[in-house]
């Protein structure tokens, strides 16, 4: 029988509930079990694909194409698993699924009701996804750690934490356990316990009773004794099951800070896990990760050594819009013993107009970027802030600054090369423009004009490197000299086919495309120390202990040139890809489509 840990949240939303339900399965992974996860997302919409990012932060994209919540990117970095879009619940895909089985009539002509068709239909789904396996052992996994989205009252989460009270008693006591997350604020030095007393009450009524309240304090202060008593006393659990979770110099450190408390312990007894069957082989796996877990925190701890790299976005208002790439920064740090400095710059303000509307804002953002020891441009959509990535890439480019494109990122480089080295002074991409006469970029001919939600290309998809850049791509190299790699997709638009030709003769190198060698997916420039693009976003593969390798060359020459011949040497060496050769792509994936009715998609404005 699976055992089920749900994670749920009260107070205020954004508290944590994600990295405390990854480290819980972190460190049950480091005891040799298979971990997987499922994330609850109450909202209406079926996935998070048709959001902006300043609405619900990164829109993470997996394996199979499916556009989820970024918290399924902490599960997968820290429990080092692919999960589907199957993991991700929202209230649009449940409610989606009852009303298509009313239409066929499988309820034989009952009245449709939120319980018990739709508290089961939640139950359901979270029993088959658990059973999936997510890692290279091609096993059922033993825990499945569940996070309920929002917080506890809110109109929109009622039926799941319903689903939740009635899951308890489907699977038994010994296979169900609750964290609750709860905000312990410090108002001038005092710890106040009355929000977490009134969010646990309240879900108490709803039928919840917590196994572990996880107080989290946004402070670097840890949780008072006296306040663990006070919780334990008026929450009705013992101190041992109250957790204190306050702010750490990284999120890597929150295991550490768990496992402290005695979680691992805990669980073990509560859900009888030791009568789970683990072989040799998984306990020693356990083992290691549990050691190379504690040796990055200690190396990221001792590193004194700075790189400094400059994030030129259009999302820069809200962290959560670039999470992923945040991480792969981290990640590469992490390999190439450096402290990341990272510095965010809203590419509007590099424009021309700023200059005369706000020349605080103009010098401010130019001084960041000419003191860079690398740029990145990341993904996004729309003109909004596009001239000011273009002179951002221009200035890496003609500077001999390490520079990183990815995506939109990719595209602009192919615009600001074909304008400034190639002579096309008018060169744009159709999104800006769709009439223009010179476009670098156009739309992909497949893919939908009018329906947006999962339209565009997604998922995991193939880069054949070409046979002249085994010498000197230092993309491949990352890549462990790899002929093909995998990598993820989200795009709509591509390289125009028929300037390819006058960008390569100006210098442009197209190292990496697709299998028909038609789609231009990574590019490179030989006499440069690092200037590499690609179409795909390898920001979404990364992992703590496996950094994305386009990253990681990038950090490592912005940290200098013998860093970075020393990463070269090592993934030539050592890289393991996080997909194998035969990596499978979903039919729907290929379909570029979530196969959703016609005309139920959410249209996008133009700058999202």
């Amino acid at each position: 029988m699976t055992k089920y840990i749900v994670v749920s949240g009260g107070v205020v939303s954004g508290i944590g509930k994600g990295v405390i339900a990854s480290s819980t399965g972190l460190l049950l992974k480091t005891t040799g079990l298979k971990v997987t996860a499922i994330k609850i997302d109450p909202y209406m919409n079926i996935d998070a694909g048709t959001m902006r990012p300043q609405e619900h932060g990164e829109v993470y994209v997996l394996n199979d194409g499916g556009e989820v919540d970024l918290d399924l990117g902490n599960y997968e970095r820290y429990l080092n698993v692919t999960l589907s879009r199957d993991n991700n619940i929202t209230t649009g895909k449940i409610y989606r699924e009852v009303i298509e089985k009313e239409r066929r009539g499988d309820y034989l002509g009952k009245t449709v009701q939120i319980v018990p068709h739709v508290t089961n239909a939640i139950q359901d789904w979270i029993e088959r996804v658990s059973k999936i396996p997510v890692d290279d052992t091609g096993e059922e996994p033993d825990v499945c750690i569940v996070e309920l989205g929002g917080t506890v009252g809110d109109i929109e989460s009622a039926p799941f934490v319903e689903a939740m009270r009635q899951f308890q008693f489907r699977v038994g006591y010994e296979n169900f356990a609750l964290i609750h997350v709860s905000l312990v604020p410090d108002m001038h030095g005092e710890q106040k316990t009355k929000p977490t007393q009134t969010t646990v009450h309240a879900l108490r009524g709803l039928g919840l009773l917590p196994d572990l309240i996880a107080c989290r304090l946004i402070i670097q202060k840890s949780l008072e004794p006296a306040t663990k008593a006070k919780i334990s006393m008026f929450c009705h659990v013992a101190a041992e099951q109250v957790l204190g979770i306050h702010d750490v110099s990284s999120v890597y450190h929150v295991p550490l800070l768990l496992q402290s408390q005695g979680i691992i312990q805990f669980l073990q007894k509560r859900l009888n896990l030791n009568s789970i069957h683990l072989t040799k082989e998984m306990t020693e796996r356990g083992q290691q990760l549990d050691k190379s877990w504690k040796e990055l925190t200690t190396r990221q701890e001792r590193a004194f050594d700075e790189v400094s790299i400059v994030l030129v976005g259009k999302y820069t208002d809200l962290a959560d819009s670039y999470m992923s790439v945040t991480k792969s920064l981290e990640h590469s740090a992490f390999r190439c013993h450096r402290k990341l400095r990272l510095k965010w710059v809203d590419a509007s303000n590099l424009e021309p107009e700023t200059q005369v509307t706000n020349p605080a804002k103009y010098h401010d953002a130019w001084g960041a970027v000419v003191s860079a020891g690398g740029i990145l441009v990341p993904g996004g959509f729309g003109i909004r802030g596009t001239e000011g990535m273009i002179l951002a890439i221009k200035w890496a480019r003609e500077q001999k600054i390490p520079f990183l494109g990815i995506c939109l990122g990719f595209q602009l480089a192919v615009v600001e090369f074909a304008r400034n080295v190639c002579g096309v002074k008018d060169a744009t991409s159709a999104e800006f423009e769709p009439n223009s006469t010179s476009p670098a970029i156009v739309f992909m001919p497949e893919i939908s004009k009018t329906h947006m939600g999962g339209t565009m290309r997604l998922g995991l998809r193939p880069t054949v490197f070409g046979e002249q850049t085994k010498e000197w791509s230092r993309l491949r190299q990352l890549y462990g000299g790899a002929d093909k790699i995998w990598e993820r997709h989200r795009h709509r638009y591509e390289v125009n086919p028929k300037m390819i030709s006058q960008l390569e003769e100006g210098g442009l190198s197209f190292t990496g495309k697709d299998e028909k060698g038609e789609r231009m997916q990574v590019l490179e420039l030989q006499d440069h120390p690092y200037f590499v693009g690609l179409q795909a976003h390898p920001e979404f593969c990364t992992r703590p202990l496996n950094p994305s390798p386009p990253f990681l060359g990038f950090v490592a020459a912005a940290s200098g040139p013998h860093v970075l011949e020393e990463q070269l040497a090592s993934q030539m060496a050592s890289f393991k890809p996080p997909h194998p050769d035969d990596a499978m792509v979903s039919e729907d994936a290929l379909r570029h489509t979530e196969a959703l009715p016609p005309g139920k998609e959410v249209l996008l404005t133009a700058d999202q």
